[in-house]
């Protein structure tokens, strides 16, 4: 992989971020030399978001705001949440429940939304959260333990998804996206998955490796080529994401009635995998900066790719559920009354000024929300 132009603008490695990425390097390049000197891109992006004390999302590193490497629309403005708040309202309403929200960022999207459902008098009847973050899941603990009583008292944070099925709302934004994935590559006619391997004897630096695709992928590539209306150019390199349908299924086990909704970034299959769109939708965060280089800044910087919508939505189905509606994040909002909701924030407060830039995680990405609903 060769560095995107924005790598040359990234901020340097602070001592303490740059020993820490060292340490995860060494850990990932002893795991790689243990397979026989080749590890799927999967493994490596796991290891490099989740490995235990190491890895970008179990470590202490502030990952969202100013201070951080990304923002994702609860921390931009609150009315995202509580037009999210309505949805949810909708559905407490018939089916009574709990919320359970999987990685709650900063925990202003989880008070922004028990505030509002308090207005409407529909509130939870338990507010869980489930966080790998350990410094995610110490900011939550604070955000939320600013709510009123009576609404803090709902709050509880769990190790593991629900033993017993809930009936209520399972909600995840920006989630999905940090599944690890595969990548591939069609090269001379032939299928190759895109793996990683050391750039030399000895070191801690690491490169793509190319080999033939095993016999998952290539069937997952082809059934996936099946769908598509024209078949995948030459040279073409993309992503494939085999985690969706089992974690969906596993969502699925743990809704008995009500809604599974799903807000992130990606797209629809046929637009996922376009011809023209010849080099995937792999991306990394550090500081506010975007670039496609996953191999450096280790355990410090975001890895991300978007989301193929199609099939959420048929592993959804393959598990049981009901496909309840897809839209865009933008239509999404609007049909929740975004527009009433901007109109009582006094006009002096309708726009963000910020002492340094901030942009939105993923800003080249189309935002779009997938409900599906289960056994109602």
């Amino acid at each position: 992989m060769t560095a995107s132009p924005p790598r040359s603008i990234l901020p340097s490695l602070t001592a303490a971020e740059a020993r820490h990425s060292r340490k995860l390097a060494q850990l990932i390049a002893t795991q790689l030399a243990a397979a026989g000197g080749w590890l799927s891109f999967e493994r490596f992006m796991e290891l490099a978001l989740y490995a235990p004390g190491l890895g970008y999302y179990s470590a202490g590193s502030i990952k969202l705001g100013r201070s951080g490497d990304f923002v994702t629309a609860p921390e931009v403005s609150p009315l995202f949440s509580r037009c999210l708040a309505r949805q949810l309202a909708q559905v407490l309403a018939i089916t009574g429940g709990e919320i359970l929200e999987l990685g709650a960022g900063s925990g202003r999207m989880g008070a922004v939304l028990l505030g509002e459902l308090a207005a409407l008098d529909c509130l939870p009847e338990r507010y869980a959260i489930l966080e790998v973050s350990a410094d995610l899941a110490a900011r939550q603990r604070e955000a939320l333990g600013a709510l009123p009583g009576a609404l803090r008292e709902r709050v509880v944070w769990l190790e593991r998804l629900p033993a017993e099925p809930l009936t209520g709302v399972i909600v995840a934004n920006e989630v999905a996206d940090a599944l690890p994935c595969r990548r591939f590559r069609l090269e001379q006619g032939r299928l190759a998955e895109l793996g990683v391997a050391l750039t030399g004897p000895g070191g801690a630096t690491f490169r793509d490796e190319p080999r033939a695709a095993g016999e998952d992928l290539t069937r997952a590539v082809a059934e996936l080529g099946a769908t598509l209306s024209q078949p995948l150019p030459e040279d073409y390199q993309s992503e494939l994401c085999l985690r969706l349908t089992p974690w969906i299924a596993t969502l699925a086990q743990c809704l008995s009635r009500g809604l599974l909704l799903l807000c992130d970034y990606g797209l629809p299959r046929r637009h996922y995998y376009h011809p023209q769109r010849t080099h995937g939708t792999l991306r990394c965060h550090y500081k506010h900066r975007a670039h496609d280089d996953p191999y450096i800044n280790l355990g410090v910087q975001d890895i991300t790719a978007w989301v193929d919508f199609t099939r959420v939505a048929e592993a959804g189905l393959s598990a049981g559920l009901e496909l309840a509606g897809f839209a865009t994040q933008a239509a999404f909002l609007v049909a929740l009354g975004l527009e009433a909701r901007v109109a009582e924030v006094p006009p002096r407060r309708r726009r963000c000024s910020l002492s340094t830039p901030i942009v939105p995680r993923r800003r080249r990405g189309r935002a779009g929300s997938r409900t599906i609903c289960a056994r109602t």
